[in-house]
């Protein structure tokens, strides 16, 4: 089963890498924008990173090769100095609707029935639980 379930994970995250390089972003590149975009507070960095489970020193990498890109936007926290917010630039914007119009995965997953995704998608959130709470107890940071 793990070697399905390894193969699956695989090859979806192949294809969807390829259809992200056509709009110019990765997948975890997408994951933040889909954050940013959806989020009803200002997000930070630390945030961001216990959200996609990411170590915050990978995270800040990440955040600046956005920046760099014009599609974030980092800014001091006029209330608390010491907090970075971040958001989305317009440009930022513009590649999420691009990568958001995207098929690919609506393609693989239309090979099951509304039945079927139901039960996979509380099958994997019961496995993705069981890993978080696993991963806490060997590593609390940046999961705790």
């Amino acid at each position: 089963m793990w070697v399905r379930l390894f193969a699956t994970a695989t090859v979806v995250q192949r294809a969807r890498e390829l259809e992200l390089a056509k709009v110019g972003i990765t997948p975890i590149q997408a994951g933040v924008l889909m954050i940013l975009k959806t989020a009803t507070r200002p997000v930070t960095p630390t945030q961001l990173a216990r959200t996609l489970y990411r170590e915050p020193h990978s995270m800040s990498a990440l955040l600046q090769r956005m920046e760099k890109q014009g599609l974030i936007e980092r800014t001091k926290d006029l209330e608390q100095r010491n907090l970075v917010r971040i958001s989305i630039t317009r440009k930022g914007e513009q590649t999420f609707k691009r990568q958001w119009a995207a098929k690919v995965t609506t393609s693989i997953t239309s090979c099951l029935s509304d039945e079927e995704m139901e039960v996979l998608g509380t099958s994997l959130e019961k496995l993705r639980a069981r890993a978080v709470e696993i991963i806490r107890e060997m590593q609390p940071t940046p999961y705790d």
